[in-house]
């Protein structure tokens, strides 16, 4: 065959490597992209969700306490297993939202701790009993009904508070996390990644064509001497 359709073939081929350079740039960039859109976790995040998540719970097998924001449901725990719960919750609402956290710790405890914010109708100090405060912000376990939200602690029945109060230690780590939110992280955590699989492994090994001016078709031979075309 002639030496012109090997020059066709060539710089078709020219194209496709331009063409697949380009797509595997495109991709390269979208999931770029897509890793940075990830939200960001915080070092205590990170190490929560690398350890075993205790069974039936939200939580790791570091934490003594822990507690669903999603399900207004709380765990006590010991070397990994519930001791108690779950056991009906009410978190923080009306814009005063209990805080997440993956490393909370418990700082102070007051069995019959008084409010210094909130009132009762009367004018005097809510009370809080039973508290035990894990987060700044006096945010705290305590006795209060499970069926009123807070103004950012987390209010157990009388009978569960107690049980809290008696448990948890000062240095003991409480979770306070939502349970849609552990789960999508670490099914995102365990999910093979997809970028390798979409780049090609090495890129197509090109072989340069021959020019004109060292084709020795130009001198009228008719021949394909020199042409490294496949198939020519």
């Amino acid at each position: 065959m002639g030496v012109g359709h090997g020059r066709s073939n060539g710089g078709r081929r020219i194209a496709i490597l331009a063409a697949t350079g380009s797509l595997v740039t495109a991709s390269a960039v979208l999931a770029g992209q897509a890793f940075a859109d990830l939200p960001a976790e915080s070092p205590a995040a990170q190490a929560a969700r690398a350890a075993p998540l205790v069974a039936g719970t939200p939580c790791s097998t570091s934490a003594k306490a822990c507690v669903d924001l999603d399900s207004q449901r709380a765990w006590l725990i010991q070397d990994g297993k519930v001791t108690r719960g779950p056991v009906k919750i009410a978190s923080g609402g009306n814009g005063q939202q209990t805080p997440v956290g993956h490393s909370l710790r418990v700082y102070r405890k007051d069995k019959d701790h008084v409010s210094e914010e909130s009132r009762l109708p009367n004018g005097q100090p809510a009370p809080m009993p039973w508290s035990v405060f894990f987060e700044d912000g006096g945010i705290a376990f305590h006795s209060g009904s499970p069926n009123r939200s807070s103004a950012g602690c987390i209010h157990l029945e009388p009978a569960d508070a107690e049980a809290w109060f008696n448990y948890l230690q000062i240095g003991d780590q409480v979770q306070v996390v939502k349970a849609s939110e552990e789960n999508a992280a670490r099914r995102r955590a365990t999910a093979p990644a997809a970028t390798p699989k979409a780049t090609p492994a090495s890129a197509p090994k090109a072989t340069p064509t021959s020019t004109a001016s060292d084709d020795p078709a130009d001198s009228g031979t008719g021949g394909d001497t020199g042409s490294d075309d496949d198939g020519v």
